[in-house]
């Protein structure tokens, strides 16, 4: 599973991909940005560098200069930081200025930019990295381009399934919703309480897209049967804190709280796509296609697990069972 989507990319919208281009690059977005979409840079620092640059243009003009919907600049002088901004009828906006940096100099990157339908997300090295809201209309920008001291291997357009797709609740049927239908675009309510269609066995997933309150504390998935109490999966990202809780509730008592993670994997306002996959003596987490923990059964029953609920300071954007 290392796609955001749990490897299923749609065939007829298979990627792009630029091999070693030249830089300074500047080439048309065939199509266009579309919610949904991302953009994969694989690259490498120099060790010389001073700066590079990631822009997102209205148009390849340079005289006047093109706009820049979004500009990605990450820098290496001092302490290094990245600095984004808005480029519009050739005055830049204001700088929103992120201070801690993945990038190193002489080492590899990989950057993935996440098309979403309010703002792009950033992730570099498989983290999370920033967020920067729209300031120009994402049908405006055609033009892809990247300069400075920069060594470009791969650039890939993939169009994902992410916020591009309307929620269709494969193999979940929610619990008392006024006709069990959702209208068309219409994020599902929290607290969420759906039954799957088909109980969990080894070689199924349940997927979940949300995305984080700007100010959120924590937020709770859990997997259950629906005739006790027990819980057999509790995950509980505390994102005030950054402590990824998981545990079980049998007999009516909470078990051993597991809480290792070698990346705190949400951040505020941040969309993400977790998928829980169930193998024969274990759960196996990923979120944003990068796996991120294994939680041995407690609860052995597998086949009695038939409930998911979602809870807590998050945008459910969608829940579905495969």
């Amino acid at each position: 599973m290392t796609s955001l989507d749990g490897g299923q990319e749609t065939v007829s919208n298979p990627k792009k991909t630029i091999s070693n281009p030249i830089i300074p690059y500047v080439g048309t977005i065939v199509g266009g940005l579309v919610p949904g979409q991302l953009i994969v840079i694989h690259g490498t620092v120099p060790d010389d560098a001073d700066r590079f640059q990631v822009d997102l243009q209205c148009g390849s003009s340079i005289k006047p200069r093109a706009d820049v919907a979004f500009h990605f600049n990450p820098r290496f002088r001092r302490s290094g930081c990245i600095v984004c901004n808005t480029l519009e009828r050739e005055k830049w906006g204001w700088e929103e200025i992120t201070y801690k940096t993945p990038f190193q100099k002489g080492k590899s990157f990989e950057i993935v930019i996440v098309i979403l339908k309010d703002k792009f997300q950033v992730a570099v090295n498989k983290k999370h990295l920033l967020l920067y809201n729209h300031r120009i209309g994402l049908e405006r920008i055609d033009t892809l381009g990247i300069y400075g001291k920069v060594q470009i291997k791969t650039i890939a357009f993939v169009s994902n399934s992410l916020q591009g797709s309307q929620p269709s609740s494969l193999g979940v049927t929610k619990i008392n919703t006024e006709n069990g239908k959702m209208p068309e675009g219409s994020q599902f309510g929290v607290p969420y309480v759906a039954k799957l269609d088909t109980a969990l066995s080894p070689g199924r997933t349940v997927a979940i897209k949300g995305e984080v309150n700007k100010n959120p504390k924590s937020f709770v998935i859990n997997l259950k049967p629906n005739d006790s109490k027990d819980i057999a999966l509790h995950l509980h990202p505390r994102v005030k804190n950054k402590v990824f809780v998981r545990n079980s509730y049998l007999h009516d008592s909470w078990g051993e709280e597991e809480k290792e993670v070698d990346n705190f994997p949400f951040s505020p306002g941040m969309y993400f796509e977790l998928i829980i996959f169930c193998e024969a003596h274990q759960f196996k987490v990923a979120v944003n296609g990068v796996h991120m923990l294994d939680y041995k059964h407690r609860f052995k029953q597998l086949e009695k697990i038939n409930v998911v609920e979602v809870t807590g300071d998050i945008k459910l954007l969608d829940v579905r069972s495969g």
